[in-house]
């Protein structure tokens, strides 16, 4: 089992655990040295063709290898995709699980869209990318994380595995909704205006009810979504976040302060902001005691709604 992109280790660990050997590939020098701190065996580099071929001769070819989350950090996806071709054995599979282009239209999802991205992928892109590379899709999970993602199962163009109900379902649904045509996405950047113009004029309706407004959740997605609305801290009190690492510092652009957790249950905020809508009931919960108190919860994508 190989992972690319494997980060600290965190997934592998488990196949180690129950004496699966691993490999992870990782090209960050600290994340990899915490993996291998764990037991996880971890070559730092990044990976592609020219490093698959040279993993493959000195560990062997591996029976699967996963990358989740990894294929819209790559600039290269051809020759990146060519490595798991170099490095898969015969009848080997590789996973590959990224968000799903087709709910990013549908459901406007413009905050995952961000610097460090080079690309937002359907089934049908990621097909045609493996296919050069010599390898097929054989089935399709979709999944609820990140707002809706795919988990596509890929092989050697030539092994045994035979396609699966899933494969085509995803297809079906693509070309139902029409990622093939280039007039598809030409809605896209109203949509996106009229969210942002929906959610400026919810704060001013907010600061015009003299209600003091907060929000959750100091991540990418979140910044992006500020920034994208002009929202600053003229606007929103405060973002809380359980991550120690980003309290008592401001968000870029915005320059709101992020704070505790309980620095946001001590502010008693009337309204609270979910930034983070894929985790919307996971937050909500932590925030019962808020609601409880009064304040009232909200996400902001695709519209303005209370929860």
């Amino acid at each position: 089992m190989a992972e690319v992109a494997s980060n600290d280790g965190y997934l592998l660990q488990h196949f180690r655990a129950a004496d699966i050997p691993v490999l992870g590939i990782e090209p960050a020098a600290g994340v990899a040295a915490a993996a291998r701190r764990i037991g996880v065996r971890t070559e730092q580099m990044f990976f592609g063709l020219d490093s698959a071929a040279g993993l493959a001769a000195r560990y062997g070819r591996a029976d699967l290898i996963a990358a989740n989350n990894v294929l819209a950090h790559v600039p290269d996806l051809p020759g990146f995709v060519a490595g798991f071709a170099a490095m898969l054995c015969q009848e080997g599979v590789a996973t590959f699980e990224f968000p799903h282009l087709l709910q990013l239209i549908r459901l406007v999802q413009f905050d995952t869209i961000y610097h460090e991205h080079f690309s937002y992928l359907s089934l049908l892109v990621v097909e045609h990318v493996l296919r050069d590379a010599g390898l097929r899709v054989f089935d399709v999970e979709c999944l609820p994380t990140h707002g809706g993602s795919l988990r596509v199962f890929a092989c050697h163009a030539d092994a045994s595995h035979a396609p699966r109900s899933g494969l085509e379902a995803v297809r079906a649904r693509e070309a139902a909704a029409g990622l093939h045509r280039p007039e598809t996405y030409d809605g896209f950047a109203p949509k996106v205006a009229r969210i942002r113009h929906g959610f400026r004029d919810f704060v001013a309706t907010r600061h015009a009810r003299g209600r003091r407004l907060a929000a959750y959740g100091a991540a990418a997605k979140g910044n992006t979504f500020l920034n994208c609305c002009g929202i600053t801290a003229g606007d929103v009190i405060c973002v809380a976040d359980r991550n120690p690492g980003k309290q008592g510092r401001l968000l870029p652009g915005s320059h709101i302060p992020v704070v505790s957790p309980q620095a946001l249950a001590a502010a008693r905020p009337d309204d609270v902001v979910i930034l983070p809508w894929n985790l919307a009931e996971e937050v909500a919960a932590e925030l019962a005691p808020l609601r409880s108190a009064g304040t009232r919860l909200w996400v902001a994508v695709p519209e303005a709604r209370a929860l």
